[in-house]
């Protein structure tokens, strides 16, 4: 299995789980003709899209995803804000439960967004083990320690030294550093869910949907590294993380 990143910031969020059979999208926040090229144009080997909510930058082509034949999951909230919950390729789902999509078997999980009903994934597959997705979340309220976690996806958006210094420094008003404190994962929050979940089985930790201005990719790596041991990747458009599987080799 690999993973392929089509695009990973506020610009856009889209990412494909994908060995030679078929294909799971995870977020489609970018124009449907990226998410066509990044599959080479096979659509036939998607069995569906897994969406945490309805925010542009993760869901923009989620009415083309759905017309060209591919199920979406996201809860019922998240398809009423996007007005698309009388498509039959909405597939409604709660935080708790848990279904298949293709060989994946997923569960929904809530997380803290400035939305109604954002979720993250676990998401397993006999290649990858367990993989943990959350992005656009301040804090997460659960920890993963009854499960082995092979793989995880995490948002790292900001810095917060970094960020207060800019509302000082007057180049960021203040009231978008309260809008990303309180809707988005720092570093330091990251760090603190990694450290208390078991990360003994974990393989590959990437950082996703790091802000532009806000962030610093070298240092968020090497902390991340520092403090879990694990190989970490930042994500950035393009990026294809081979051998995303259960057992290292």
């Amino acid at each position: 299995m690999d993973l392929k990143i089509i695009s990973s910031s506020s610009a856009g969020n889209a990412y494909i789980l994908e060995n030679d059979q078929e294909a799971l999208l995870i977020e489609c926040g970018v124009r449907f003709d990226h998410i066509k090229k990044a599959l080479k144009f096979n659509l036939k080997k998607v069995v569906g899209c897994l969406l945490t909510h309805e925010h542009g930058d993760h869901a923009k082509s989620v009415k083309d995803v759905m017309a060209s034949g591919i199920d979406v999951w996201a809860t019922a909230g998240t398809f009423i804000a996007l007005k698309e919950g009388n498509s039959h390729r909405a597939r409604i789902t709660y935080s708790g439960d848990q279904f298949k999509v293709g060989n994946f078997t997923v569960k929904a999980f809530d997380v803290q967004h400035d939305v109604a009903e954002p979720v993250g994934f676990i998401i397993n597959h006999s290649e990858t083990g367990n993989i943990l997705f959350i992005t656009d979340s301040y804090y997460c309220g659960y920890n993963f320690r009854g499960m082995a976690l092979h793989n995880i996806i995490i948002e790292a958006n900001y810095c917060k030294k970094i960020i207060d210094a800019k509302v000082v420094a007057g180049t960021n008003p203040k009231f978008l550093r309260d809008r990303v404190i309180t809707s988005h994962m720092s570093i330091d929050t990251c760090k603190e869910l990694l450290k208390a979940n078991d990360l003994s089985a974990v393989n590959n930790i990437v950082l996703i949907h790091l802000s532009e201005g806000n962030s610093n990719a070298k240092q968020f790596q090497e902390e991340i590294t520092a403090a879990t041991g694990k190989k970490v990747h930042v994500a950035r458009p393009g990026m294809i993380i081979e051998n995303f599987h259960k057992r290292p080799f």
